[in-house]
């Protein structure tokens, strides 16, 4: 039996389902005020690309992923998220050996990183 977990454990990559168990997709990104401890959502990976899943849509996080009141005819139609918070690491611009390309990775400098279109 899956165990229930906290939205601040969930990993990039868990499962996202829908309603009746149908992949969705994957978690690519959790959307939280940490200040406030408040769950607002999740930025999942789909095939018809990055789609936000609202909190109020999610109906179990487990060690088996994420479960959603989500039909699959609903999937197309979800927002892509907004906001600052979605990035995507661009892995080319993780390349390189010497001291600038360790600090750029281990600080996620802004040049280091793009933004999701």
């Amino acid at each position: 039996m899956p165990e229930p977990i906290a939205y601040t454990a969930l990993e990039k990559g868990a499962p996202v389902t829908t309603s009746t168990g149908e992949r969705l997709g994957t978690v690519e990104h959790v959307l939280q005020d940490a200040s406030l401890d408040l769950f607002d959502g999740l930025a999942v990976r789909t095939h018809h690309g990055l789609r936000f899943v609202d909190a109020n849509q999610v109906t179990s996080i487990t060690t088996d992923g994420v479960a959603t009141s989500i039909g699959e005819s609903e999937v197309e139609g979800l927002p892509a998220p907004e906001g600052d918070a979605v990035l995507e690491a661009d892995p080319e611009q993780y390349q390189g050996e010497g001291l600038t390309a360790w600090w750029g990775r281990t600080f996620k400098r802004s040049h280091w990183l793009r933004e999701k279109e």
